[in-house]
């Protein structure tokens, strides 16, 4: 399964910051042994040009960014903070690394991600929790408008709602958005998807589970050829900024349902990472890890099936 790298994923952003920048180079490095290391192909996320970048995003708001012109509360509102020149290189290889994968699926269907991104808190003219641009939205309007995908779910299951991805995608026809995320979390004003399920902080696994199916229900109505799944793992337990009661094993069940989901409609599928801040970071690797030992499962399963 193709997935997409580079080092700047940890290096671009500043090792003073709160950010847990480690969680990718130990991520690369556990997926490089074991049974990872024979079913992954992971290969060095390339740049994006800045024309793909102004499909889902303000032109002045791009080039402010690019030139290092943003103001104080711009950079604060985003975070990642103290910031360094290497975190526009950094965005620019994440988009990359996204649209690389999109074009995987496009020309051989099956599963491909990226080690990072999910950007879902990016929106139109502004950047918010993390996210400078929205990998999501610009891959939506790519995979429409060159890639010949008609009708596309983007189904986000961070904790954290996708109201950036909500806002940007709000008069895509073709693009469904589906949020299921805790209530009582960032951000504090949520935006409208096309289907949100909110759910109580202090979800456990077993409710948890049953909403996704009922957002995976949803995510297929729309009778989708490609799905975006958007696999943050920050509703862990032991996550700082999750609010949640999942296990890891609640995760691994989440992960197969959509895999299996994918499968049996005989579409492909596109893994964005997402947010995972446990401490120790550990627990956070370790529920990526499964993540993608499990859409390298599932691509396997999907070429098999094609024969030789």
């Amino acid at each position: 399964m193709p997935l997409y790298f580079h080092p700047l994923y940890t290096n671009g952003i500043s090792p003073d910051a709160r950010f847990p920048r480690t969680r990718y180079q130990r991520l690369k490095a556990r997926l490089s042994r074991g049974e990872a290391e024979h079913t992954l192909q992971i290969i060095e996320a390339p740049v994006a040009v800045r024309d793909d970048i102004f499909l889902a995003h303000d032109a002045d708001y791009v080039d402010r960014f690019l030139s290092a012109a943003m103001d104080s509360a711009e950079r604060r509102r985003i975070g990642l903070r103290p910031w360094t020149p290497l975190l526009i290189p950094r965005t620019l290889h994440l988009l990359g690394g996204a649209i690389a994968a999109l074009e995987q699926i496009a020309a051989h269907g099956g599963v491909a991600g990226n080690m990072a991104g999910g950007t879902h808190h990016a929106h139109y003219d502004f950047g918010s929790g993390f996210c400078v641009f929205n990998d999501l939205a610009i891959c939506a309007r790519i995979a429409h408008q060159r890639l010949g995908f008609e009708r596309i779910s983007v189904l986000d299951l961070d904790v954290h709602q996708g109201d950036g991805t909500a806002t940007v995608l709000a008069d895509d026809d073709f693009a469904r958005t589906i949020s299921v995320h805790c209530a009582e979390n960032f951000p504090l004003r949520k935006a409208t998807s096309d289907y949100d399920f909110p759910i109580p902080q202090g979800t456990g696994d077993n409710a948890y589970l049953e909403v996704v199916e009922n957002s995976l229900n949803t995510a297929f109505d729309h009778q989708p050829d490609v799905l975006f799944f958007q696999a943050g793992v920050d509703g862990l337990s032991v996550d700082a900024l999750g609010r949640l009661e999942l296990t890891r094993e609640g995760l691994w069940q989440r992960n197969q349902a959509v895999f299996e989901a994918c499968e049996a409609a005989g579409i492909p599928c596109l893994v964005f990472m997402g947010g995972g801040y446990s401490k120790p970071i550990d627990h956070t690797v370790e529920a990526f890890d499964d993540l993608f030992v499990q859409a390298a499962r599932s691509h396997q399963r999907i070429m098999n099936r094609r024969g030789p």
